[in-house]
């Protein structure tokens, strides 16, 4: 028996004449939590909603647990929605708003009960139940959202950027309440992000979307280290990508002699720490320059267009304004087979 849960047959989904997603197939693993990453406008929340059942497939076809759902209604789903806004109700308390679904169900009043004050203690709120939402903090009611969600025992749980209304604080602490909630439930998840350090951190793959098409699929480890083409590694954080041509490293910018050789001309990719600062055959201007803790963070203005590097914090600080040498080694330089243009 495959382990399949959710599958997406050659989805086109389309808002009129404009194309938002093209002819996607995915298949998501029973239990696992998976991530679709990628800018605005890239698809990824217009993919979630045909899977709630919010937005009809123009071709395509819905699996979920087996059944073909394409053109179910949302409510014969038992599909579970975690809205940006949390979306709560204001007027009802916590409990209620935890309570609501069950009781538009007309569930039995004591499995009423019972059910939302289990869905309150697996979300940590058991002590909250007659506060009003507005008076919960920002993470405590995306707490609520999720408990609202699981109490109806959902099939899977889609969640539209979880996060983003939160501190950087709240958000690590929501990474780890949303994993042990998928641990502890065993529930599918499908979380919708643009931020690619919460896809790394918390899936256990990652669909990286780029105009309604998924470029690339894979852990959170293959798309961090091996990203297939030049706008997945941008994505994910390979801030400097040139090309090596002729001995030459070049960018749309101008170029540079290395004085080595490297077969083929694919691009190469470096993270700002992999760039050496302070010595090296080129030399940048320092245009931008900022503390981030543990390493300091710059920018330099080159031949080669911005170039961005980090170094340790204890390292003598470049000034903003200052000519500093660099290196970009080719021995730690990533090579990517597409241009991703």
């Amino acid at each position: 028996m495959s382990d399949d849960y959710v599958v997406l047959e050659r989805l086109k989904l389309a808002y009129g004449e404009t194309v938002a997603v093209h002819d996607l197939d995915l298949a998501i693993t029973r239990g696992e939590l998976l991530a679709l990453l990628g800018p605005s406008g890239c698809g990824k929340t217009t993919t979630m909603r045909a899977i709630a059942g919010l937005l009809a497939p123009a071709a395509g076809r819905i699996f979920i647990d087996g059944a073909d759902v394409t053109y179910t209604p949302p409510s014969k789903r038992n599909v579970g929605l975690v809205f940006q806004s949390y979306a709560l109700f204001p007027h009802l308390s916590v409990f209620e708003n935890v309570a609501f679904g069950l009781r538009i169900k007309r569930e039995p009043k004591p499995s009423i009960d019972a059910r939302s004050r289990a869905a309150l203690a697996t979300v940590g709120l058991e002590g909250f139940a007659r506060r009003n939402p507005a008076e919960l903090s920002g993470g405590q009611q995306q707490r609520l959202a999720l408990a609202r969600s699981l109490v109806m025992e959902p099939k899977l749980l889609l969640l539209d950027e979880p996060l983003s209304n939160l501190d950087a604080r709240l958000r690590l602490e929501m990474r780890t309440e949303l994993q042990r909630l998928q641990l502890e439930t065993g529930v599918t998840m499908v979380f919708v992000t643009h931020d690619q350090s919460e896809a790394l951190a918390l899936a256990d793959r990652i669909v990286v979307m780029k105009d309604g098409i998924a470029v690339q699929t894979g852990t959170p480890e293959e798309i961090y280290n091996r990203p297939r083409d030049v706008f997945v590694a941008d994505f994910v954080g390979f801030d400097n990508i040139l090309y090596f041509r002729n001995g030459m490293l070049t960018s749309d910018f101008g170029s540079t002699d290395t004085g080595e050789e490297l077969p083929g001309s694919d691009a190469l990719a470096w993270r700002p720490a992999e760039v050496i600062l302070g010595s090296g055959p080129m030399q940048g201007r320092v245009i931008g320059a900022s503390f981030a803790g543990q390493y300091r963070e710059y920018v330099l203005d080159t031949g080669l267009g911005k170039i961005k590097a980090q170094a340790p914090a204890d390292a003598p600080p470049h000034t903003i304004g200052g000519l500093v040498a660099f290196e970009l080694p080719l021995a730690k330089a990533h090579r990517l087979p597409g241009t991703g243009k």
